[in-house]
This record gives structure tokens, C-alpha cells and sequence, in this order.
């Protein structure tokens, strides 16, 4: 299931350019890559922007380092690229466009159920994934697509079942917007009714602090 897009500086491998096709075969499947998202409207984003505010430095999930060191290209930090994305309503409809057809391409199912460990961090080369994988494939194809993603950061929270969850958050300038698994709204981060714990730093591979609660060991539900 493992691909490496990227280690160290190494060009393209054989197993890379099985990866992007992989990735593009789902987008396709998917749909990703025509039509607009019609279901949420640009005009209804808020007017005043909020944002998570980072409080210092974290530790990040042991298997997102792991994931790093496979998927170099997915974690490195390009600090020329802005830190905000500019909402427009293409970029907008093809943000709900990405988040709902990768919902819908990708089965959920724990690493547990699916690999036998608690908890592994990949881009559903398979068409399987739990709640990251979902999130840094959707990363993945923003990226390709020209969002940068110095401004789309890797986010653990705690969910409505007290629980370890990954989601994707999008650094905008209608404030921080969040691109989940469990539901096709790309939401404002104080709608999502989760408590944010910490993300990806905007200035290296690192990541911060959101809040005081504990963090999860893991992000392994679906």
C-alpha cells in the first residue's frame, strides 16, 4: 500500500510515479478534475474571518513523523508560499469540490481493521483509508491544483466521541476553514463542534500548540 513519492532529495522513483498515478486514477474516478461544487455557495462563507491561534510548540503524532519520512514532498514547509489562501469562488468551489468527491472515492476504514496497527499515516494509494489519509490525499490534490500548501496544515483535534481525529485546515482569508471526512460542509473551524488540539507549523516540519486539553496518542478512527 506504501508508495515513496519522495525521500531526502531523490528524483522520481519507479514507486513515485506508481504513486501519482495511483492518486490521479482516484481523482479521476472521483470526478475531481471537472465540474463545480454547487452545494455551498462562496457568498455564504463568514464576513468576519476567525482563526485558530497557535501557543507555542507541540509533539507531533509518532506516525506523522513516520509519514515524513516516506512522503518527504508532503511535509516540507516552503516558506515563499503564502501563508493565506485567497478565497475566490472558483478556488472556493473546487475546495468543496476536492473535499466531497474524496469523501465519496476513499472507503473508511480504521488502520486497525485494514493494515493491523494502530495507526499509520499514507494517501489511500488503495482506495482505503482512515480519517488522515482522507485529509493529506485531499492536501495532495489541493496542492496539485495550485492552493499552496504552506496554508493547508495537518490538524489533530478531539471529536464529538472524545476521540483522536484528523482534519485538514485551510489558512484563508475568510479565516481558518476545515476539510473532514465525516461530512461534505467544508466548515469554519468553531462550527465543527471539535476541540482543536494542535496542526502543522506554517514555518517548518514541526507542529503547534492550539489549546491546553491532552493530546491523543493517535488520529486512528475513520
Amino acid at each position: 500500500m506504501r508508495f515513496a513519492i519522495c525521500k531526502g532529495r531523490d528524483a522520481v522513483s519507479g514507486k513515485g510515479r506508481r504513486l501519482r498515478g495511483a492518486v490521479a486514477a482516484l481523482a479521476l474516478a472521483a470526478g475531481l478534475l471537472a465540474g463545480p461544487a454547487a452545494a455551498q455557495t462562496f457568498a455564504a462563507l463568514p464576513s468576519e474571518p476567525s482563526a485558530a491561534t497557535a501557543s507555542g510548540e507541540a509533539k507531533p503524532i509518532s506516525a506523522w513523523v513516520t509519514f515524513c519520512q516516506a512522503y518527504a514532498a508532503e511535509c516540507a514547509v516552503n516558506r515563499s508560499e503564502p501563508g493565506s489562501i485567497t478565497l475566490t469562488p472558483a478556488l472556493w468551489n473546487t475546495i468543496v469540490a476536492v473535499n466531497k468527491r474524496v469523501n465519496k472515492a476513499v472507503q473508511a476504514m480504521t488502520d486497525m481493521d485494514h493494515l493491523h496497527v494502530a495507526d499509520r499515516w499514507d494517501l489511500a494509494e488503495d482506495g482505503i483509508g482512515d480519517c488522515e489519509d482522507f485529509q493529506l490525499l485531499k492536501r495532495h490534490l489541493l496542492a496539485e491544483a495550485g492552493l499552496p500548501r504552506r496554508a493547508m496544515r495537518m490538524t489533530v483535534v478531539i471529536d464529538e466521541k472524545g476521540e483522536g481525529h484528523a482534519v485538514l485546515t485551510l489558512i484563508t482569508d475568510r479565516g481558518d476553514m476545515i476539510l473532514d471526512n465525516k461530512t461534505n460542509l467544508v466548515l469554519p473551524w468553531r462550527r465543527t463542534g471539535y476541540t482543536f488540539i494542535k496542526r502543522e507549523s506554517q514555518d517548518g516540519v514541526a507542529w503547534v500548540s492550539l489549546g491546553r486539553s491532552l493530546s491523543p496518542v493517535t488520529t486512528a478512527n475513520r
